[in-house]
């Protein structure tokens, strides 16, 4: 029998004028790192890195789930809305997760939809963080597929978009890490993938923003899978190339969920990033 060292709360925070209540989960100390999940999953895609004691030892690693995702409910009247996630409510969700923790500028890292507003914040935000750690995200990527499919009265949504990233993920993933990523996704709720693919493939506003990124204040590397079908590494260091000062890392063996579909190919990565933010912080201080 083992117990892990992780720790699941909730914090009540206003977004756009509502409240939400937002699950977390956290473990370590030291540094804060705040992690970002991808489109139509949870905080579970963090979990091997959560129960990292080499890891934690010196980073306080912190992962929550986006208000309609995983164990965060959606606000109260959702069901009279349609979900629609925007740059403007995903950052604010980010900003007041931030504040009501007490972070001193932790390091963001995101994945997919989650890099793509790490980049947002880079450009709009950069006080808040140290630094910022951009998983399979680019400047835009508009749809290759039709997104209402995940969300139909004549088909499971989960097991739509469970189907779609399958291909996303790499052929060198562990079997029982590729299964249990999918069924993160076959456990989203009706049209939350959906309302996620709406802000990952329809807001370029990133593009114009990315000449805004001061990478000598605040470090922006970004970390890309050979395997990513959705984020290609031409598409990565296309993104790295217009950022000044930006990094990039290529995975040779992984996919567009690495932290949860590989987690032991993507440590050294992860590590990796940690340390080149951590040095270019402390060159730019």
């Amino acid at each position: 029998m083992s117990i892990e060292p992780i720790i699941g709360r909730y914090i009540t925070v206003k977004v756009e004028g509502t409240a939400r209540r937002i699950y977390f989960e956290e473990a370590g100390q030291g540094r804060p790192v705040l992690c970002l999940h991808t489109a139509g999953a949870d905080t579970r895609q963090w979990r091997h890195l959560l129960n990292d004691a080499e890891l934690t030892a010196s980073n306080r690693l912190i992962a929550f789930d986006m208000p309609w995702h995983g164990k965060s409910l959606p606000p109260e009247g959702f069901e009279t809305e349609e979900y629609l996630l925007t740059t403007e409510a995903y950052i604010e969700t980010i900003l007041a997760l931030i504040d009501g923790l007490g972070l001193d500028r932790p390091v963001l890292a995101g994945c997919s939809m989650g890099g793509r507003i790490a980049l947002q914040l880079a450009a709009l935000h950069p006080e808040k963080f140290s630094g910022f750690i951009a998983i399979e995200a680019s400047d835009f990527q508009p749809a290759w597929y039709d997104i209402d499919w995940f969300h139909r009265p004549d088909a499971h949504g989960g097991e739509m978009g469970a189907a779609l990233v399958s291909a996303n993920i790499s052929p060198y993933a562990p079997p029982a890490e590729r299964a249990n990523t999918l069924w993160m996704f076959m456990q989203s709720g009706p049209g939350v993938f959906r309302g996620d693919l709406s802000f990952y493939t329809k807001d370029d506003s990133l593009i114009a923003r990315l000449q805004q990124i001061d990478t000598s204040r605040t470090p922006v590397h970004i970390i890309v899978g050979a395997y990513d079908l959705t984020c290609t590494p031409e598409d990565a260091a296309r993104t790295a190339k217009a950022i000044p000062g930006a990094t990039l890392s290529v995975m040779d063996e992984l996919g567009h969920f690495p932290m949860s579909e590989h987690p032991e190919g993507f440590r050294p990565f992860f590590v990796e990033a940690l340390d080149k933010v951590a040095n270019l912080a402390a060159v730019v201080a």
